[in-house]
């Protein structure tokens, strides 16, 4: 080999490694770490995956050092939790995972994919159900007592917004369903329908209602349901208010039919209100977010936190 191949051959060593060096440095800074909290490190792409998280989400604060306290916050959450041994399994955030999915309409793996699509991974994700899940049972746990909502307080804060004179009632109703299979034409769902309308007119007591199911085919009775008005939506309380007692309510589509409500009595209670349920829900809440908030803020002064 003569030296003008010599110094070629060095020249195309040293330019292959230098492209190496190059390649490696993106994913090399990315692993490095950022930030260590109680001995536990938070590196650069965790900061990065969960500022595609937040945006994803819609998250408004979503600055990198908003996201590195919020990391800093999980992970002083999980190590406190573990003191009460309060630690999920993976298959117990993979079950938040999946109700998440589901409440978005969508399978795990659908979620899987529609995260992949934006760069992230399933774990940043599953990182954060995890410390919410440990923290609430954690707050909740230690501090029951002081959380819980004076039913006087509710009264009060009701009767201030005007909610003192409220009616709340308690209904007993019967589901009834005029069976219509899926695939039906839209001409057998019309006939049972004029069904149902012709059984509303006619039908006075829960009682007949039961009977005159039964006897049916294609038809179900379904077992009694008992809600109050704080448990409805007011467009089916103002229906069921308008109903008279063994009367039955306007027909519905739905994917078994026709369904119909017999509603077998309306009582008044003092259980609760709609109102009164809605007051109760934001002083837990305050309470809750007021007391998370000071635990928090105890544990982050004793953390031992190291920015790199």
């Amino acid at each position: 080999m003569n030296a003008m191949n010599a110094r070629h051959l060095v020249h195309a060593a040293i330019a292959a490694a230098a492209m190496v060096v190059i390649s490696a440095a993106a994913p090399a800074h990315a692993q490095s770490v950022a930030v260590i909290v109680n001995g536990e490190p938070i590196t650069h792409m965790d900061i990065d995956q969960r500022m595609k998280l937040n945006a994803l989400s819609g998250v408004k604060d979503n600055n990198r050092q908003a996201v590195i306290d919020a990391l800093i916050d999980e992970k002083v959450k999980i190590k406190e939790a573990k003191k009460y041994s309060v630690d999920p399994g993976p298959s117990e955030v993979d079950g938040s995972y999946a109700t998440m999915a589901s409440r978005m309409r969508l399978t795990p793996d659908q979620l899987t994919q529609s995260l992949a699509s934006k760069g992230i991974r399933p774990n940043t994700l599953k990182s954060r159900l995890k410390a919410d899940m440990v923290w609430n049972a954690v707050v909740r746990g230690r501090f029951k007592q002081s959380l819980q909502v004076s039913e006087r307080d509710v009264d009060a804060a009701a009767q201030n917004a005007g909610d003192a004179n409220t009616e709340a009632f308690e209904y007993q109703m019967r589901p009834l369903v005029l069976i219509v299979p899926r695939g039906a034409g839209g001409g057998l769902m019309e006939a049972r329908h004029k069904e149902a309308e012709a059984l509303r007119g006619r039908i006075q007591s829960c009682e007949e209602a039961s009977t005159t199911f039964k006897g049916m085919q294609n038809a179900t009775v379904k077992g009694i349901v008992v809600k109050t008005s704080a448990d409805l939506p007011p467009n089916l309380r103002e229906m069921l208010d308008k109903t008279p007692i063994g009367h039955l309510t306007a027909p519905e589509v739905t994917a078994q039919g026709i369904e119909m409500v017999s509603l077998c009595s309306r009582k008044p209670t003092k259980i609760d209100t709609p109102k009164k349920r809605e007051i109760r829900e934001k002083m837990a809440t305050e309470k809750f977010e007021a007391k998370s908030k000071s635990y928090l803020a105890d544990l982050r002064k004793a953390a031992m936190i190291e920015y790199r």
